[in-house]
């Protein structure tokens, strides 16, 4: 009898095992949008849309956590800080492999008043599953696309 009763048990169970695997696998194949919503170039790079200082969803999360996690260094707007350099100057000669490069596994750079170090983010989720994002943000600020300040997403 007990045997029966493990295996309804687990029976009801398993519906909820399948849902929750299948929602796991959407999470981790990426985010399903549109490609106005996360644009790519026709280099296979992140890129951003800019119209009237409205910007596209990606671009949009990549400001909301640049500014959740980065701009305690970087800066307001990637400006630059007094522990960290512009990201808005960096983003102008530093490639997309090289900015994943630098998040992930950090850099220590030797200067004239020390050492300064980027820690490595490559297992904080908050930045590493939104790394695509942050750069078309940055990027966006670079390239003198997108002024200063918070801005508004498109169609909102």
């Amino acid at each position: 009898m007990l045997a029966n009763a493990m295996t309804m048990m687990d029976c009801v169970r398993l519906p909820a095992r399948v849902l929750a695997l299948a929602f796991l696998a959407a999470a981790l194949s990426g985010p399903a949008v549109a490609d106005d919503d996360a644009p790519v170039g026709k280099d296979g790079l992140p890129t951003y849309i800019v119209k009237d200082n409205q910007v596209d969803r990606g671009t949009y999360n990549g400001y909301r956590r640049f500014h959740s996690v980065c701009h305690t260094c970087h800066g307001f707007d990637a400006a630059g800080g007094s522990f960290a350099p512009s990201l808005v100057d960096s983003l102008k000669r530093l490639s997309y492999d090289d900015f994943k490069e630098v998040v992930i596994n950090g850099r220590q750079v030797a200067g004239a008043t020390g050492d300064r170090v980027m820690p490595s983010f490559g297992t904080d989720p908050n930045v590493v599953q939104h790394l695509d994002d942050i750069y078309r943000y940055l990027k966006s600020r670079a390239d003198g696309a997108l002024p200063g300040g918070r801005p508004q997403r498109i169609g909102s």
